[in-house]
């Protein structure tokens, strides 16, 4: 049980997973945008802020994705975050010891009469 915690929490597969829903709903914002933009070419006479237009589709992509952004940070990123934390704590901040060691062992020869 521990090797498929260790596989969960200290792997990238949280990260993948997030970057792959979060492309996917990007991928739609910048398909309906496209669609928005080509509307407006001299072509189309139509009303472009009409809910039936390709803008409001648009709109509807860009809302969908900041929702699903938040749904997934704060219910997956966020979690995982704080149990990897919990569970493999990042290294203290300062100096390691082994370089600690080293620094005593280059004074220690600096201070020697040549």
């Amino acid at each position: 049980m521990s090797g498929f915690k260790n596989f969960i929490l200290r792997g990238n597969l949280i990260e993948i997973a997030v970057a792959f829903v979060i492309a996917a709903s990007f991928a739609t914002v910048v398909t309906t945008f496209t669609a928005w933009l080509t509307s407006l070419l001299p072509d189309s006479a139509d009303d472009v802020f009409s809910k039936d237009e390709p803008f409001g589709a648009f709109m509807n992509a860009v809302i969908a994705f900041v929702i699903l952004a938040a749904i997934v940070y704060f219910f997956v990123v966020v979690p995982y975050t704080v149990a990897k934390e919990k569970f493999f704590p990042s290294p203290e901040p300062g100096t390691p010891e082994d370089v600690k060691l080293l620094q005593e062992i280059r004074d220690l020869l600096s201070q020697r009469p040549a």
